[in-house]
């Protein structure tokens, strides 16, 4: 039996302010999904809901995990159950040096049981299994002595969100706008690291405004989200035609949902 990401009918509340609106999407073990929509749709909300960050509101609906309430459980355990996601903006933690988060982070994902102060996945083969994966993604091996998102660059951010997500190996992937901020050759290796990290072990849904990122990553579904909830799914192809046409055919598609769309934006309320 396939293993399973399932959303059904999600509502979701900032400050009081509803954002998701009746969200639902299946997503399988091996499967990529790209989510895309205008700014202020919800599409950033959504991940972060399925994630547990504690500023978003989760007022009706559901997310199962292989048919467990993932609401039930805390960010840490949705980790540990095998759910990942590489942050827009991720916060820098001074002090801590990226191995050492690496360590800890992998080894409680691999060992969902460990207490604290149990043993960490024993140095030398972390060490072997972190540097096979930095050559991978070209990296440099200093990278990893360097303190997390600590006077990043927003590639060098990007990079080690993709390297999380490398030594963490999860079952569901999410994607939020790993392109954003980064140049034309940054997002192809981008790209082609997560196609060789992903395969067929990994489902993943990429969040993206452009199709480059999919470039390696040729979504099996796109879903279109606008006012707070998905109105279109398609292939590939439905990716393409956004990324070259944009909005105009979905907003005169759906009006209803344009319209409550017009209304998040004007509200300035995060998605």
């Amino acid at each position: 039996m396939s293993e399973t990401l399932k959303i059904s009918d999600l509502h979701v509340a900032v400050e009081g302010k509803p954002i998701l609106r009746g969200v639902n999407l299946v997503i399988n073990r091996g499967e990529t999904h790209a989510l895309m929509g205008p700014n202020g749709s919800g599409k950033s909300t959504l991940g972060n809901a399925i994630m547990g960050h504690p500023g978003y509101e989760v007022t009706g609906g559901t997310i199962e995990l292989n048919g467990e309430n993932v609401l039930e459980m805390d960010p840490s355990e949705r980790a540990r159950a095998g759910i990942f996601m590489a942050f827009q903006r991720p916060m820098a933690i001074p002090g801590v040096k990226l191995a050492d988060f690496l360590r800890h982070a992998t080894t409680n994902v691999r060992n969902p049981d460990r207490k604290e102060g149990e043993e960490l996945i024993p140095m030398r083969q972390f060490r072997k299994e972190l540097t096979e994966q930095m050559d991978q993604l070209r990296i440099d091996v200093e990278f990893a002595r360097r303190y997390v998102n600590d006077g990043f660059s927003g590639g060098e951010m990007k990079r080690a969100e993709i390297l999380q997500m490398a030594m963490l190996r999860p079952k569901f992937a999410i994607l939020d706008e790993t392109d954003s901020g980064l140049d034309v050759d940054a997002v192809k290796l981008a790209s082609q690291s997560i196609a060789e990290i992903g395969g067929a072990e990994m489902g993943i849904l990429i969040i993206t405004h452009h199709d480059k990122l999919l470039e390696h990553n040729a979504p099996d579904f796109t879903h279109v989200m606008l006012g707070g909830r998905i109105v279109e799914t398609g292939g590939v192809e439905l990716a393409r035609e956004l990324y070259t046409a944009g909005y105009d055919r979905i907003r005169a598609a759906y009006p209803e949902a344009a319209a409550v769309g017009e209304e998040m934006k004007e509200t300035a309320t995060p998605a």
